[in-house]
């Protein structure tokens, strides 16, 4: 279990990789490592739901929830100065990396924790959630972002969400119609889904 992307310290041997890609606009350049979701490049997940995000009408920080090496983040706090961009995870080689790729990409606004989901997430007022969550952490760790993002959020504020449809896409859409008012499916590639869900 210790080698999992979700686990809190990998102990599978370093084996460092660089790569750059354009998201949003900008060419960010990423170094990932074995023990890391995601080692060789930026997922097409990721790239996805960078690429499809909208900034919420309502003001506040964001949250990448799960942020592994930070390209999700990363990208958002690259193009909005102005806002923050919080990013947790669980995995301590994860917020290690991502705090070297937000150096060597010159971002400055963002803050990055090493967290179990939302244990040092103080904060409530957050305009958006992003996830790429966990899925072989198992679907009630999924289940359990989707509930305590809700809580985290500012009235109008949203969830994203990218999960594929064989690992839960489904399932994942019914979880969220429980909790949030509006939930919609912004695009499918692929077999990807990127849901965005909206706290009334």
């Amino acid at each position: 279990m210790t080698n999992h992307y979700y686990s809190e310290k990998p102990t599978v041997e370093s084996n460092r990789n660089t790569f750059s890609f354009d998201l949003r606009g900008n060419t960010l350049t990423f170094t990932s490592d074995a023990g890391v979701f995601s080692k060789r490049e930026v997922d097409f997940g990721s790239r996805l739901l960078i690429e499809v995000f909208e900034w919420p009408r309502v003001k506040g920080d964001l949250l990448d929830m799960g942020c592994g090496y930070g390209p999700i983040g990363l990208a958002l706090a690259k193009e909005n100065t102005e806002v923050t961009v919080h990013m947790a995870d669980i995995n301590e080689r994860a917020v290690e990396l991502a705090n070297e790729n937000a150096i060597q990409n010159k971002i400055e606004n963002v803050k990055i924790v090493q967290s179990n989901l939302f244990d040092a997430i103080e904060k409530n007022d957050f305009a958006a959630v992003l996830t790429n969550p966990p899925i072989r952490a198992g679907k009630s760790t999924v289940h359990e972002i989707f509930e305590v993002a809700y809580s985290k959020l500012v009235a109008g504020g949203q969830l994203w969400v990218v999960i594929q449809k064989k690992q839960g896409a489904p399932s994942a859409i019914e979880k969220l119609k429980t909790l949030y008012a509006n939930v919609d499916i912004v695009v499918k590639k692929k077999g990807y889904f990127i849901l965005r869900a909206e706290k009334n």
